[in-house]
């Protein structure tokens, strides 16, 4: 079993900053990625951005230019520096560690989510 510890959110507004930090411990091995996502209210979960094992750094669009992820293979964590933020950046956001034991074969966990509200 995986377990993933997320902690930074909160309330922020506009054009504030928050950072966010995950921790996996468990059966962490061979980890392919980590990285977080959003879902915001009546929304479906989307990619904010993810990290692999060796550093490649993938951003969804809203992402791109404000927020920065980054990770610590050795440790299993990831933390996202969020950035100029818009009140369309409010949702959960869910933490996911990803293994590929192949390359026709990918799971992963979620974490738990932690909430993150910008006002206006």
């Amino acid at each position: 079993q995986v377990q993933l510890a997320e902690s930074g959110g909160g309330l922020v507004e506009t054009g504030g900053s928050l950072r966010l930090s995950c921790a996996a411990s468990g059966a962490v091995f061979s980890v392919y990625a980590l990285g977080w996502y959003r879902q915001g209210p009546g929304d479906e979960r989307e990619l904010v951005a993810s990290i692999t094992s060796t550093g490649t750094t993938n951003y969804g669009d809203s992402a791109k230019g404000r927020f920065t992820i980054s990770g610590d293979s050795t440790k299993n964590t990831v933390d996202l520096q969020m950035n100029s933020l818009k009140p369309e950046d409010t949702g959960v956001y869910y933490c996911r560690i990803r293994f590929r034991p192949d390359s026709k074969y990918e799971y992963g966990y979620w974490g738990q989510g932690t909430q993150v509200t910008v006002s206006s």
